[in-house]
């Protein structure tokens, strides 16, 4: 049984009844798995779009199919993260050929998030967009600082892949990126923006979400001035306390009731 001791901020001891909603949900097939993953996955698109994560074509979310690990459910090609509805939600291959849908796939994403899969058979899903303060602080080829509470998440749990190559076009660069990506939540791509994953959609989401604007604020107190670090010690503890998976997924549910009420027709 979960615990209220693996969801920082929301108490100890078992979870009394009421609060299962609280949990990931449980499924009782493969069926309601994959509607609920595409769901997630769908609404994640809505947010990105909503953040202003989208940069023409560029970006991807990607989640494992339940019924076959092997196979992804990615965006289509050239459709807006703003629209994107669960039946418009591409399912490829381990090759990138098209199982399921009616839009073509970006190479890149299949490039990349093929061998991040992968590389990480414990991640479901993977997410990257081309966001603006990701894009800029990764112009610095470094790694985050722990700088606020929100960056701790990120501590010591984060890659750095400094080979940048133009668009990704073929599978061994995305071979070194999850090298890179390691047993992390998240890489650095230099030059490029960041990519995240999770052990569910939400997460991946959140992650990516929470580290774009973990980005934006270490640029911003660099602008300022010298900023002063969080000490390790501390940094590992905050990190237990909010970078856990279920803390990433439990983090992304005000968004999903946000997104979710404000625009129904992704269920479509």
């Amino acid at each position: 049984m979960e615990t209220f001791a693996d969801a920082p901020h929301l108490g100890v001891g078992p979870v009394p009844p009421g609060f299962q909603a609280m949990l990931p949900p449980e499924f009782d097939s493969v069926e309601q798995e994959r509607l609920h993953r595409k769901q997630e996955l769908a609404a994640a698109f809505r947010l990105f779009g909503r953040f202003g994560f989208s940069e023409g074509v560029a970006g991807h979310i990607t989640a494992r199919d339940p019924g076959n690990p092997e196979w992804f459910w990615v965006n289509p090609f050239g459709m807006s993260f703003s629209r994107i509805r669960v039946s418009d939600l591409v399912l490829v291959d381990h090759a990138g050929n098209v199982v399921e849908g009616r839009h073509p796939v970006n190479r890149a994403a299949f490039c990349i998030h093929s061998e991040v899969h992968k590389a990480r058979p414990d991640a479901v899903a993977a997410a990257h967009a081309h966001s603006v303060h990701g894009k800029a602080f990764s112009a610095l080829r470094r790694r985050l600082d722990p700088l606020t509470q929100d960056a701790c998440a990120f501590f010591e749990d984060h890659g750095l892949y400094e080979d940048f190559r133009g668009v990704v076009n073929d599978t061994e660069e995305g071979r070194r990126i999850g090298e890179a990506l390691g047993p992390h939540k998240a890489v650095i791509l230099a030059n490029h923006g960041l990519l995240t994953v999770g052990q569910s959609v939400a997460e991946a989401a959140w992650w990516f979400i929470t580290m774009e604007r973990t980005c934006q604020a270490q640029l911003l107190a660099m602008a300022a001035g010298t900023p002063f670090l969080i000490d390790r010690e501390t940094a590992l503890q905050v990190r237990e306390q909010i970078g856990s998976p279920l803390s990433g997924w439990f983090q992304l549910r005000p968004l999903w009731e946000q997104i979710t009420e404000d625009q129904p027709d992704l269920f479509d």
